[in-house]
């Protein structure tokens, strides 16, 4: 389940990114660079969090949702 950690990562961009690119140039697409870089993390949470449902099993078959929680349980 070690996938799951890929959750931490845009956490992370945003939190400890912001400081490193708050700054107003260069413009990127139009924006600062400061809510360019946000906008790209949020862009990116959505990839990573459809990254994690397509990795967990859970998600993969009806079936394997009763399998995981039985295994879960012992």
């Amino acid at each position: 389940m070690s996938f799951r950690l890929l959750a931490v990562l845009p956490f992370i961009g945003i939190l400890l990114g912001v400081p490193f690119v708050n700054r107003v140039e260069p413009l990127v697409l139009g924006m600062p660079l400061v809510l360019a870089w946000i906008v790209m993390w949020v862009v990116l949470a959505a990839v990573i969090m459809a990254i994690i449902y397509r990795l967990d099993p859970v998600n993969r078959e009806p079936h394997a949702r009763s399998q995981v929680v039985a295994e879960e349980r012992q």
